[in-house]
């Protein structure tokens, strides 16, 4: 059994459901600390956040290389409906089943075994190797890499480039890496009208009306044409509401939530500007509505970390990247806008989240060596 599997299954076994984290950190802390890894633990709310770092990065000739990650998990669903229990790692006909398999334990130990090979073979690296890892992300994501995120900007100490672990790969590993994010934007819209009876419609503001014919022109409106990386923004509408539980009763209000995945060319503000004039040309003046931004729309420029993992999946894995933004939110959208050249490369994404969670059990291994490569191509053969 290969070093990365096993701790894989170490970190599945610790039942670190978001946002508890179980003792995953700690695991690692007991496995790099020896090494001569720092470590700088950072606590906020319930939250655990910790950073292990070995050697150090003085500008531009002494580059970091960081990997971004996340010990906590989604929940498993119902018990029964697993095959094998969810925190129970088992090994079936060469995958590897257990919560987090995917989503991102095993990247998670394929970092940390990486890291250890590279530093006992090559002690005197150049710069500084980090493993930045939280246990907010598959929640709130408040207290986890954000607020890492703020300390790193007022210290000015972001690293100079961040693989995250999230899984990219769809059917082999390797076959996709992540430059960016497309935005995360979430609105909520009540509409006020007069309650009434239904028999006596000149008495009444039936909202649902009003609501409808603002949710047939959302629908039907193009934010722009997205471009050779960002597919174009589109909104969908996640849930509509109203009525007073009577049927001859028309309602004083009516609520529809709706999530924009925007590209750049849709920024935040103009969204908002767009609904705002929408509800004007419709005439909907007595309304309430709130935005929460989960995340900017960002991609990271072309640079050595592009050219390294690029280079290290066709030698090792012998299969050439698609290069997208595909995907949901990430902890990238964190670490980029510190001027970090940030991609996202790990394992298969198509059982994350679901019953009977898995990864091919060689995947593991392979993560390991690709992680290890492109520390050696940008902190020991001296690429620049």
């Amino acid at each position: 059994m290969s070093e990365t599997l096993k701790l894989t299954r170490a970190l599945i076994e610790l039942a670190s459901v978001t946002p508890e984290d179980a003792g995953c950190q700690s695991l690692l802390a007991e496995r790099l600390l020896p090494l001569g890894f720092d470590v700088e633990w950072m606590p906020f709310g319930n939250v655990s956040n910790v950073l292990f770092t070995h050697g150090q990065a003085v500008g531009h000739d002494e580059p970091s290389l960081w990997f971004l990650g996340h010990t906590d998990v989604v929940p498993p669903g119902p018990l029964e409906d697993w095959t094998s229990p969810p925190f129970k790692a088992e090994v079936r006909n060469g995958v590897l089943y257990g919560r987090g398999a995917s989503d991102m334990k095993g990247a998670v130990a394929a970092m940390v075994t990486a890291a250890e090979d590279l530093v006992r073979e090559h002690p005197s690296h150049r710069g500084q190797i980090g493993i930045l890892l939280t246990s907010d992300e598959e929640g709130d994501a408040v207290d986890g890499v954000k607020r890492v995120a703020a300390v790193l900007r007022e210290r000015n100490s972001a690293p100079s480039f961040c693989v995250v672990g999230e899984p990219s790969s769809r059917t082999r590993l390797g076959d996709t890496v992540r430059i960016g994010r497309r935005g995360s934007t979430h609105a909520r819209l009540t509409i006020h009208g007069i309650q009434g009876h239904s028999a006596f419609p000149q008495d009444l503001d039936n909202p649902i009306h009003r609501l409808a014919t603002f949710l047939d022109e959302l629908t039907k409106m193009q934010w722009d044409q997205g471009d050779e990386n960002f597919p174009p923004t589109h909104c969908q509408v996640t849930n509509v509401h109203s009525g007073t539980g009577a049927e001859n009763v028309t309602p004083g209000h009516a609520e529809a939530w709706f999530n924009f995945r925007n590209s750049p060319a849709s920024p935040n503000e103009t969204i908002r500007s767009r609904i705002e004039e929408l509800l004007k040309q419709q005439g909907i003046d007595r309304y309430d509505l709130s935005w929460r931004v989960s995340g900017e729309a960002f991609r990271s420029k072309a640079g050595k970390l592009r050219t390294a993992v690029n280079d290290t999946i066709v030698e090792e894995l012998g299969i050439q990247p698609e290069l997208n933004t595909g995907g949901g939110t990430s902890d990238g959208r964190f670490i980029a806008p510190l001027g970090t050249e940030t991609l996202e490369f790990g394992l298969l994404n198509e059982s994350i989240h679901k019953i009977d969670e898995n990864t091919p059990v060689e995947d593991l291994e392979a993560l390991s060596r690709v992680y290890k490569r492109v520390m050696l191509q940008l902190l020991v053969n001296g690429a620049d």
